[in-house]
């Protein structure tokens, strides 16, 4: 099979869970792959034979809250690998500490502010600059930016209202994006999982255990970073060509509203 090239698809948060399987499937579908981290150490990436992908990929150690250094990370990307056409904004963080909102402390607001929102919205501002640039050398290519959110951008997880927050605020992010760079047909997209198996639900597994063994989620099971990465993946490749500026729930039924 002849091989797919579809760019340079940046993943921030790559190290693991669902950043990882993001940057695998955008791998097999013939992109170019930047995984970029805080933490150092990150898994391989291991090559699907059957896509006939004959691409690379490179990790980059990196801080999303220090927005001084987007530039220099997307420089270093581009002299690698060539120009970003695919964006997935997936690195975030939960709350410090679950609890009364009530006792939610500024130091636990402060860094979902700076992590979820404001490092995600000035990384996604940098990137759009440069597609824009680039948009008549790129004519050929589908470009996307998709940033990965939560269920909790619209259900209330009381005891995390930061994350909420900060969540909710990547919704209005993602409208204001695709409004700008819809006439450059750049793609903008939101992704919410649900309840995903990842280090981040893992001191709340019993509790969701319990809330999925009751109904809570109607498809019954635990959803895995595969099932975000799949949609994902389905998205860059411009697979729903005349849409951008959506949401796109990725929760086994979760997010319906039911009486």
């Amino acid at each position: 099979m002849k091989a797919i090239s579809r760019g340079v698809a940046l993943v921030t948060g790559s190290g693991g869970g669902i950043g990882h399987a993001v940057s695998t499937h955008l791998f097999a579908a013939g992109f170019d792959v930047a995984m970029a981290d805080l933490e150092e150490t990150q898994e391989p990436l291991s090559q699907t034979p059957d896509e006939g992908n004959a691409g690379r990929a490179r990790t980059y150690r990196f801080d999303l809250a220090r927005i001084e250094s987007h530039e220099d990370l997307l420089d270093r990307v581009e002299a690698d690998l060539g120009r970003i056409t695919c964006l997935v904004n997936n690195a975030g963080v939960t709350s410090l500490v679950r609890g009364d909102l009530l006792d939610l402390q500024p130091e636990s607001f402060d860094r979902a502010v700076a992590i979820n929102l404001r490092g995600t919205f000035f990384l996604t501002q940098s990137v759009a600059g440069r597609l824009l640039r680039d948009a008549a050398k790129d004519a050929a290519s589908k470009r996307s930016i998709i940033t990965v959110s939560s269920a909790n951008a619209e259900i209330v997880g009381e005891n995390r209202g930061d994350y909420c927050i900060t969540k909710a605020g990547l919704t209005m992010m993602t409208k204001l994006f695709a409004s700008r760079l819809a006439a450059a047909e750049i793609a903008v997209f939101e992704v919410r999982p649900g309840i995903i198996a990842t280090r981040m639900t893992e001191p709340a597994a019993d509790r969701y255990n319990n809330f999925i063994e009751t109904g809570g989620v109607p498809m019954g099971r635990w959803g895995e970073p595969e099932d975000v990465a799949k949609a994902i993946a389905t998205l860059a490749r411009g697979d729903i060509p005349f849409a951008t500026g959506i949401h796109v729930d990725v929760g086994g039924g979760l997010q319906i509203h039911r009486v």
